[in-house]
Order: structure tokens, then C-alpha cells, then sequence
């Protein structure tokens, strides 16, 4: 089976994406299946790479092939990569592996795209991809099912152009200091900024409308950063916890470690599995998703947000959770592109109703 690797994409996450798209080649089975890198650019070409029998030694042959060369370190080279446009990716026995992270990506409007071509992807869908990236919606459909949650204000730009006062009140009546400023549909935390006084939340919501047209100023709250892994659809597997705990490097910066399982008590997990369930229902996830917690002190749980599609690299927590219950990442590959192949056989059932 031929599998269609996208990965890089318009959007400050592209790196990242080439880093998790290097990981999944590292990982695959390739008794089953060849791999066909698709690199899109900054500028948003599709760059055809040449197909893989094997995995690649080091992500720098990612780069070459598909011309991403002229991406990194400053050296420019002639592209390796073969322009194709989107439509050339509908062929019989092949799934799409959107390798993807941020905007233009993640956000729904990739799977959209293939939704529209008629291919089976990995991932979720439309709608929880879009949800997933959108924290002010996902706050929203969360709140509404009654998920406990840190308390947030949502912003508009044209609302804070005109009605600036009125803005700060709200958040400074409803919230109290120090606060989190986040644009509304970025990742990796671009733009969010911890603020302790009316003079930087100010500061930090421009910031932050420079990323974004809508903005979230949400509670800071003291807790443990606590994420699960979810896996699957109709029937969701839960990954073992794991936390990510700060600590000061002596330099006045935080580095973060992982924690694989993280050490909580089995009432309080049991919280957390049946919040993420209902979260991923509410926005109809289907395939992988990460989601993270805030743990406080007095043992509160609070959703903080659902990613759906988590990075793959290998630092990341994501496929640390699942090798840590023994499944590798091969395994852990393979199951997600059976999961796209069952939903694609799904939805064509219900087409042809």
C-alpha cells in the first residue's frame, strides 16, 4: 500500500512538522508500505519526493528530498521535489498521512481538502480538527458539556478597537492576576504571554492580535500539567498519563521534562478519562488526540485543551505514552492508518445509502 506522507505547511509550525513526518518514516512498517513524501512549502507548493523503500538515517534526506533544503541553515540548493497539485493524490490503495501541526494544517482545512478528493487520511476529521485548533470553540463546546474548565474571556479585535475599557474590566472582574494571553488558533504557545498587571495584559492582548483576529485571556492557574493519549473511535483507548514538570534551569528559563506514568490516584485519572471521552465526542475526534490537564492541589481537574495531531518526534509525549504501555511506534503507526482506512470504508457506506 502506497502511503502519502504530508508534511512542512504555511504556518510557523512547519519545522516541527518536519521533525514528527521524520519520525513517522523512521517508525513505519515498510513490509507493508512504500512512502511517498509530499512537502509543502512556506509558500505553500506541493513537492513531490521521490517514493520510499526504506526508512531514511537522518531527517537532513527528508529535507533533500523534497527540496526543502533551501528551508534551513541558510543554504540554498536546487529542489529535488516535483511540483504536483493536490488532486494528483487520489489512487487506489493508498492512505494520506497529514503529518501537519498549526495552521493551514491541523485546523481542518487540510483534511477538508482530502475529504473533498475523496481519500482516506489519518487523523481526525473536519469538524474536531477545526475544534481542536480553536480554543475559544472548544472552550465553548466543552463548557457546554458541563467540563470543569479554567476560567477565560474571549476577545475580538474589532471589539478591543472599540471598546478597550470595557474589555479590561470584564477580564479584570472575572479573572485575576497573573493571567495567560493566547491567540485564539495558533500552537507551541506563539504569542501567549503571562501577565501580572493591567499595563502588560494590555501589552500581551496586541501582542497577541498580531498572531490572531480573536484572543483568549484565560485564569492562570497553579497545577500540574497532567496529559493522556486517546486512540481510536467508536471504541477509545486511553493511554497511561504522563506530566510535564518546569523547572529552572538557573538562567531564568524553564525546562520541561516528562514524567511517563505520571503518579496520580486511580479516582482522579478516572476523572480525566471520562472528561477526555466526552470532549472527544463532542467534537466528533476520530483517530489520535492528546489532552491535557490541569491537576491543582485540592485535587480539581480542568480540560485545558485537545490536540489532534500531536507531535512525533522523539521527545514528544504523545508516542512516549503508548511505547511506555508497549506498543512501539510502529505499532502505533500502523493502527492509525487502519483506523483511516475502516473510517473511509465507513463513510462510503453511508454515501452510498
Amino acid at each position: 500500500m502506497q502511503i502519502y506522507l504530508l508534511y512542512g505547511g504555511q504556518n510557523a509550525e512547519h519545522d516541527s512538522s518536519i521533525a514528527s513526518a521524520f519520525a513517522v518514516i523512521r517508525a513505519i512498517y515498510f513490509k507493508y508500505y512504500s512512502v511517498c513524501p509530499i512537502y509543502i512549502t512556506k509558500t505553500g507548493e506541493w513537492l513531490r519526493g521521490a517514493t520510499l523503500h526504506e526508512p531514511l538515517t537522518d531527517v537532513g534526506e527528508l529535507r533533500l528530498v523534497a527540496g526543502a533544503t533551501a528551508q534551513f541553515g541558510g543554504t540554498v540548493s536546487q529542489s529535488t521535489g516535483i511540483d504536483i497539485r493536490p488532486g494528483e493524490l487520489v489512487v487506489k490503495d493508498a492512505v494520506v498521512f497529514p503529518m501537519m501541526h498549526g495552521q493551514n494544517a491541523e485546523d481542518g482545512t487540510i483534511q477538508g481538502l482530502l475529504q473533498s478528493l475523496g481519500v482516506p487520511y489519518v487523523g481526525d476529521g473536519v469538524l474536531a480538527s477545526a475544534v481542536g485548533m480553536d480554543k475559544i470553540v472548544s472552550k465553548m463546546l466543552f463548557q457546554q458539556a458541563g467540563i470543569p474548565q479554567a476560567p477565560y474571556v474571549p476577545l475580538l479585535k474589532a471589539q478591543w478597537q472599540t471598546e478597550t475599557e470595557k474589555i479590561l474590566a470584564r477580564c479584570e472582574g472575572s479573572l485575576l492576576y497573573p493571567m495567560y494571553v493566547k491567540p485564539a488558533n495558533l500552537g507551541s504557545s506563539l504569542g501567549v504571554s503571562r501577565v501580572a498587571d493591567r499595563t502588560a495584559l494590555i501589552a500581551a492582548i496586541e501582542e497577541a492580535f498580531n498572531f490572531a483576529s480573536r484572543v483568549l485571556v484565560e485564569q492562570g492557574i497553579v497545577a500540574r500539567e497532567i496529559e493522556l493519549g486517546l486512540l481510536g473511535d467508536a471504541e477509545l483507548r486511553f493511554s497511561i498519563p504522563g506530566e510535564v514538570v518546569k523547572s529552572s534551569d538557573g538562567v531564568r528559563q524553564l525546562r520541561e521534562q516528562l514524567e511517563i506514568p505520571a503518579s496520580i490516584d486511580p479516582e482522579i485519572l478516572a476523572k480525566m478519562k471520562q472528561y477526555a471521552q466526552r470532549a472527544y465526542a463532542i467534537m466528533d475526534g476520530s483517530g489520535l488526540a492528546r489532552c491535557d490537564f490541569f491537576l491543582t492541589a485540592n485535587g480539581d481537574v480542568l480540560l485545558n485543551e485537545i490536540n489532534t495531531m500531536p507531535m512525533f518526534d522523539q521527545d514528544a509525549m504523545y508516542p512516549q505514552l503508548w511505547q511506555k504501555m508497549g506498543l512501539s511506534s510502529g505499532d502505533l503507526i500502523e493502527e492509525l492508518i487502519q483506523l483511516a482506512s475502516h473510517r473511509f470504508k465507513r463513510q462510503q457506506a453511508q454515501q452510498n445509502f
